[in-house]
């Protein structure tokens, strides 16, 4: 025995390896004469025995053993997902009743088998139709037949249509003029009058065999209404429309004319896959290359019906399977007067144009043919008479002028296509390319948008997304995030022009909107980076000089882009919430000095109400600005009486900086809304009336921000107290009777939003509360049961401090537990392991056994052969 076998021999004799719950009840360490277990016969849910408890070993061997039956068994199952549900209709609802839940489910079972016996069931009552036409009427072979088909001659040639068109026509020729060589006197027939004839004869003949198919036809109708009448005589049967004995059939009911119904419904076809967003750029970009290559070629004078003109490369084993025939581009030689005719070729190239263009129609053709058979005829004469033999010194004359002749016409033509290619070169190069780059600097955006129209503007930013998609590159993104900051920054170029193309930047939004769509994160970015500078620069100026001034018209028009740009509803955004801070830092820190001043506040009054429509947000420095805005609009004696927030100030040169004293300007004066130009436009050389007309309309607008406030804030519960100011000031200062009418009814329309509201909420008032005792120094007596515990006086306190035992008890348990769990796992997972390792040994020790024993029965071979 080799040493191979003997290990196998100790392998086998040694005893396997111990399964994960073996070896866990062989790690529960107890000892023997302690444990006491009573076992019951049967296990009986819901009774609680009371022998085992207490004893020692007996719950921790039931402990190990419910964890072998909950948590083993989930632990072997944690990567299995089988799970069984039930499906059956209505059965976890408990308002239908048990009849009710039978019979639909019959209905649903037989709704779904319904169709499907039924398939290739051919003995039922319906119809079978082919092509729409029926079964039954097919069979009885009441087939009409067209008129237009030759039923006796079809697919058969006359012997002289034959001749005509494959004889080539002399023979045709010759035998007519042979069988009139009776008649000598006579004229031969032409060769057109002989076609002539011929179609006239094919036509008889057509006609006659049509009224013969005609007449059998009524024949054939007329002796199958006989036979039907003698048929009923034959049978002895009556008629359908004479059987009133016989009972009628029961009309279907609603419910089986509806199943038919339903039986010829359209099915649901299928329709075409969606295109994923990757496949419709790359389509998108395919479709621009190849519309900029079309440009470039038509720009460079390149045509491409001479690319298609020039013949392709034809080897000699090539069979032309594919050739098509578009045209007949032979041209019939013939003579006229014993001459070369070479206007035909013009004029049957006049023709083949009339043809392309649609222009020529049935009687046409047929006038040309027979041109072309006369002019054939005229050939044949000639051939017979050898008149282009006596004339051939003259046709050799008027040829070399009619080459120079067509020369001529060929320089014009040359000309004029060289004029055509020169417009259309330079259409195409005053066109849009289909294809950009994606620019690298905004310097380039510029350039690339400088002197072009919107529409072009927008159209070249669509085609350089298009073309640049993140999908078709991989730097394409980054491409496309830095056009975004470029667009932005050339949009605040358009704002600080003298005359701000705000039309331009209306239209340009669009384009940003979706590159924002496309990429967020980049787009939140570079707006924070522009808000960001913006406070900067407002901080620097507030320390140089103690006071800010409001922005230019690029950063009120960046404000109003981030409320199309981004929801303003949410309660914190990262690029509208630094945007509300900075425009609520504007109205408040902010000195008003100009007219400009107090435009570029309204509009940012204006935005704080788009921005906080849905949130219905409360803005206090909004109500402060519309409150400091009728301040200014006040003379001097009646500002008096109520307080103003900074930046107001209640004296000052700025005081009176929207009053209008002159009745002509008050008079003339009509409501118009206040466009963003007045910002920058608004200058010295304005007229006073101008000036005055602006201030009331700023005065006008006002009075309509104070009575969309009050109707964005009437749900407040302290609405009447933050309004109250300004219903002091419309009620007792300002002097409405020397406004306008128009003025009057914004006025009034605004007191009445502030005065009708409803107080549905109590104003807040400090909570009251039990005055505090004056300290006592009688000392508190506390009943001392044991030394060093005492007794809670309340019960209150007793309970609570049972609930915090309780607490910490079931705390220590639960910890104690899981502790457990966690151990009994891990004993698990040990056990697991060394089973697999033990079987892997295993494996191993047998192939190295078997690979000895092979070595040893080589070598035993290699020593029988030395020996031999």
């Amino acid at each position: 025995m080799g040493k191979a076998a003997k290990r196998k021999q100790k392998a086998a004799a040694r005893p396997a390896a111990k399964g994960p719950v073996k070896a866990a009840m062989a790690l529960v360490k107890s000892n023997p004469f302690e444990v006491k277990i009573n076992r019951q016969k049967f296990n009986i849910l819901g009774r609680k025995t009371k022998n085992d408890v207490g004893l020692p070993g007996v719950s921790r061997s039931k402990a190990i053993k419910k964890r072998m039956q909950t948590l083993l068994k989930e632990y072997k199952e944690r990567e299995k997902t089988n799970v069984f549900k039930d499906k059956r209709f209505g059965e976890y609802n408990t308002k239908i009743s048990p009849e009710e839940k039978m019979m639909r489910r019959f209905a649903l079972e037989r709704q779904q088998n319904y169709g499907k016996k039924n398939i290739y069931n051919l003995n039922e009552d319906e119809e079978l139709t082919h092509y729409g036409q029926s079964l039954a009427e097919i069979e009885k072979l009441n087939d009409i037949v067209d008129s237009d088909s030759d039923t006796e001659e079809k697919g058969t040639l006359s012997a002289e249509l034959t001749a005509a068109h494959f004889g080539g026509g002399g023979g045709l020729l010759r035998k007519k003029v042979s069988s009139g060589q009776q008649d000598e006197e006579e004229k031969p027939k032409s060769r057109k009058e002989l076609i002539e004839e011929m179609i006239a004869k094919s036509k008889q003949e057509k006609q006659e065999r049509q009224t013969r198919r005609e007449n059998a036809l009524e024949l054939t109708e007329k002796l199958d209404n006989d036979w039907k009448e003698i048929q009923t005589l034959i049978a002895h049967k009556t008629p359908k429309s004479e059987r009133k004995d016989k009972v009628e059939k029961p009309k279907p009911d609603q419910y089986d004319i509806i199943v038919r119904e339903l039986g010829f419904e359209m099915k649901a076809k299928p329709s075409e896959r969606m295109k994923t967003e990757e496949e419709l750029a790359k389509e998108e970009q395919a479709r621009l290359q190849k519309l900029e290559a079309d440009r470039l070629r038509r720009m460079r004078g390149i045509d491409e019906e001479d690319k298609k003109k020039k013949p392709s490369h034809m080897s000699a084993d090539d069979l032309a399977d594919g050739f098509i025939l578009d045209k007949d581009d032979r041209h019939l030689l013939s003579y006229k007067d014993g001459k070369i005719d070479i206007e035909n070729e013009d004029e049957e190239e006049k023709d083949e144009e009339e043809e392309e263009e649609g222009g020529s129609t049935d009687n046409e053709n047929e006038d040309e043919s027979e041109e072309e058979s006369g002019h054939e005829d005229e050939e044949d004469v000639a051939a017979d008479s050898h008149s282009d033999l006596e004339s051939d010194l003259e046709s050799e004359e008027e040829a070399a002028g009619n080459k120079e002749q067509k020369k001529h016409e060929t320089d014009e033509n040359e000309s004029l296509n060289v004029e055509q290619q020169d417009t259309k070169m330079e259409a195409a190069k005053s066109e849009l390319p289909y294809t950009f780059a994606v620019p690298e600097s905004c310097e380039a955006l510029k350039s690339l948008l400088a002197g072009r129209t919107v529409e072009q503007q927008l159209t070249i930013l669509e085609r350089i997304q298009k073309c640049n998609h993140p999908s078709l590159a991989v730097g394409n993104k980054a491409k496309l995030e830095k056009l975004f900051g470029f667009l932005l920054e050339y949009i605040g170029e358009l704002a600080t022009l003298d005359l701000p193309e705000l039309r331009t930047i209306d239209k340009l939004v669009l384009p940003l909107y979706n590159l924002c769509q496309m990429f967020p994160e980049a787009a939140s970015d570079s707006i924070k980076f522009i808000l960001r500078d913006a406070a900067h620069d407002m901080e620097e100026v507030i320390e140089v000089k103690g006071r800010a001034t409001f922005p230019g018209l690029d950063m009120l028009i960046y404000l109003k882009i981030i409320s199309l740009l981004f929801p303003t509803s949410d309660f914190w955004h990262p690029v509208v919430t630094p945007a509300f801070m900075y425009m609520s830092q504007l109205l408040t820190k902010c000195r008003i000095t100009t007219l400009q001043d107090v435009v570029k506040g309204l509009f940012i009054c204006c935005l704080f109400l788009e921005y906080v429509s849905l949130s219905r947000r409360f803005v206090p420095e909004l109500i402060n600005f519309l409150l400091g805005v009728l301040h200014i609009s006040l003379p001097k004696k009646q500002a008096h009486g109520y307080t103003v927030v900074h930046p107001f100030v209640p004296v000052g040169k700025n005081l009176e900086l929207l009053l209008v004293c002159d009745k002509k300007d008050l008079e003339s004066w009509q409501k118009q809304n206040l466009p963003l130009s007045v910002v920058t436009g608004l200058t010295s050389k304005a007229s006073r009336t101008e000036m005055n007309h602006i201030r009331l309309s700023c005065l006008a607008l006002c009075f309509d921000l104070i009575k969309k406030c009050a109707a964005l804030y009437e749900s407040l519960p302290s609405f009447h107290e933050i309004m109250h100011p300004l219903r002091i000031l419309l009620t007792q200062h300002v002097p409405v009777n020397e406004y306008p009418e128009k003025m009057q009814e914004w006025y009034h329309s605004a007191l009445k939003e502030l005065e009708n509201k409803v107080k549905h909420y109590t104003p807040l008032i400090c909570e009251k509360k039990k005055p505090v005792p004056l300290k006592q120094y009688t000392p508190k007596i506390v009943k001392v049961l044991e030394f060093g515990r005492k007794q809670a006086g309340s019960k209150k306190e007793q309970e609570r401090k049972e609930l915090i035992r309780k607490h910490k008890r079931e705390l220590k348990g639960a910890i104690r537990e899981i502790r457990k769990d966690n151990q009994f796992l891990a004993r698990m997972q040990l056990s697991e392991i060394m089973e697999r390792d033990a079987a892997r040994k295993r494996k191993v020790k047998e192939l190295l056994g078997s690979l000895a024993t092979q070595e040893g029965e080589w070598k035993a071979m290699k020593r029988k052969k030395g020996k031999n």
